[in-house]
């Protein structure tokens, strides 16, 4: 059993629980009243893309395979606070994975599919992970083999089970084959050690300015206080329809596509590769009519729409992971035929503003709305002093839905004495308290609503022999929010070209998605008289660059 440590959470329970902020509620406590209230009504519908194969489950079915699944992790030695990773794309094993966890008591740790052998040594060695869960092949990966490349480098890994594997590991053959609803201990397995709603049982990862990511830690009573007022707020109830396209293992897709719906009692329908058409055909298919996602995904689907028509079903879409152009909020708007809704948040705290139905369409292109209830947000210089409206400076925040703290990291949690969190984002704030960002005190990119590790890119760079000094920032684009470009300044007698670049991060493993899509090799760098890069000059070129081609 991993040690999580909760103690930011005591500190602050009896204030959030006085508040109601804290409802003292798991997600085992909606899951089975769903089950008792609502047992026939859909609860997931997905897609494979890898085997063709469309499920649907109801809260009946959800519920067994929950407690099926319990079982065989408990047999597996799988117990309270022991890690599980799921590095599942957006299936309904991921959900089921999760809720099964939850029975156990164990921490749900989601990894995004697109990592490979780097970023998963570091992942799962620092989460100590028990127990492993992988698609047997998604999108060109063999996560089985990649996860046997690694493993002696894993030594609490003990398991490792694979979706549509046929060895006697498989996920199937281990956990939703053997009918453990039936052992005649289950009932003792799946109620002794319920987790209490102050437990740690998420551990995700989000990039941070150092060079490893650091692992954000929440309980249900923090990401519960985050729930309730934004799907009060967004104004979404059962009867909606929740379509999440978003990578289950981002915290986007986590929070709501996993736990909004199952607290809710809705139906969610999954998407695991993004396509714009395939989105509004789902929409259409499914009735769906609540939708959120980053920038790419509303343009995609705004495309997609002028084409082949409006969906009927679709109230509203929230964006959130980059501000939205303005020119698309109005093309999505009309499209559409939804309301489109601004947001900002982050791993630590969920969303933390959103605009809401009654606000004027124009609020979703020019603001990222205002704080939820429970949340606090302010401007300040770098002194802490609060700054006047419409003033940009420091965005700090403070409240309900506030993490536990990072994993074995809590040295740099950010949080004062008045539990005050720097977010490390520059905004500014108008009269009725709605915020716009503006920039970024800390070195990360955003690229589709995913944040790219600028410091390891710059690492990985370093290690080339023909570069001297490497620096990566972003510059905005239209449809992915911003793009990476890398500056460097090489070493006499070398040459570097874009291809070398790509495949000599390939050769160390590095995402993909991580990768600058632009490579600009210069003479120098614009730098502080001691000699730091002003990065934000870089950013300047490269925006500059990038208007100019």
């Amino acid at each position: 059993m991993v040690a999580f440590d909760n103690s930011l959470l005591k500190k602050r329970r009896s204030a959030m629980v006085d508040a109601g902020y804290w409802r003292d509620e798991t997600v085992n406590d909606h899951l089975d009243r769903w089950i008792r209230e609502t047992p026939d009504k859909l609860a997931v519908a997905d897609h494979n893309s890898m085997t063709g194969l469309d499920t649907r489950l109801t809260y009946a079915e959800l519920g067994r395979l929950a407690d099926r699944m319990a079982v065989g992790l408990h047999k597996l030695g799988i117990r309270s606070g022991d890690v599980v990773s799921c590095q599942l794309p957006n299936w309904w094993e991921f959900l089921a994975t999760y809720l099964a966890c939850s029975r156990l008591g164990s921490v749900f740790n989601p990894l995004m599919p697109i990592f490979r052998h780097r970023e998963l040594r570091f992942m799962l060695g620092f989460a100590e992970t028990k127990l492993i869960i992988v698609p047997n092949m998604f999108r060109g990966c063999d996560h089985p083999a990649m996860i046997t490349d690694i493993r002696s480098d894993l030594p609490a890994l003990e398991h490792v089970l694979v979706v549509g594997g046929s060895a006697e590991n498989s996920f199937e053959s281990r956990l939703t084959y053997p009918k453990g609803e039936d052992d005649p201990n289950a009932v003792q397995i799946l109620t002794a050690n319920r987790p209490h709603p102050d437990n740690v049982m998420e551990l995700a990862y989000t990039s941070g300015t150092t060079g490893e990511p650091k692992g954000v830690t929440h309980s249900a009573n923090t990401l519960y206080a985050n729930l309730y007022p934004f799907a009060e707020r967004i104004e979404i109830t059962c009867d909606d329809i929740v379509f999440m396209p978003s990578p289950l293992a981002h915290q986007t897709g986590f929070i709501y596509g996993v736990m909004m719906p199952v607290m809710l009692g809705s139906t969610v329908v999954y998407q695991d590769i993004w396509n714009g058409r395939a989105g509004l055909q789902n929409i259409g298919d499914h009735n769906c009519t609540y939708m959120m996602g980053a920038v790419p995904f509303l343009a995609d689907l705004t495309d997609a729409a002028e084409v082949n028509g409006k969906p009927e079903s679709l109230r509203s879409f929230l964006c959130a992971g980059a501000p939205i152009p303005s020119v698309l909020v109005e093309r999505a708007k009309d499209s559409l035929g939804a309301i489109i809704h601004s947001g900002w948040g982050m791993s630590e705290n969920g969303a933390i503003t959103t605009t809401s139905p009654a606000d004027a369409a124009v609020r979703a292109s020019v603001s990222d709305g205002r704080a939820l209830p429970g949340i606090e947000v302010r401007i300040v210089d770098e002194s802490r002093n609060v700054l006047p409206s419409n003033t940009e400076g420091l965005l700090e925040a403070r409240g309900c839905s506030m993490f536990a703290g990072y994993h074995k990291r809590f040295e740099l949690n950010g949080i004062d004495a008045d539990g005050w969190f720097d977010t490390g984002d520059i905004a500014r704030m108008d009269e009725d308290g709605y915020i716009r960002i503006s920039g970024r005190s800390k070195d990360i990119i955003i690229r589709g609503g995913e944040n790219i590790p600028v410091v390891e890119v710059e690492q990985a760079l370093y290690k080339h022999p023909a570069i001297a000094a490497a620096a990566v920032v972003g510059y905005p684009d239209q449809r992915l929010g911003e793009r990476g470009c890398a500056y460097v300044i090489l070493r006499d007698g070398f040459a570097f070209t874009f291809e070398e670049m790509t495949a000599f991060l390939a050769s160390h493993e590095l995402a993909k998605q991580y990768w600058p899509e632009r490579l600009q090799v210069v003479a120098d760098m614009p730098t502080t008289p001691s000699g730091k890069i002003q990065k934000f000059k870089l950013r300047e070129m490269a925006q500059a660059l990038a208007e100019s081609t």
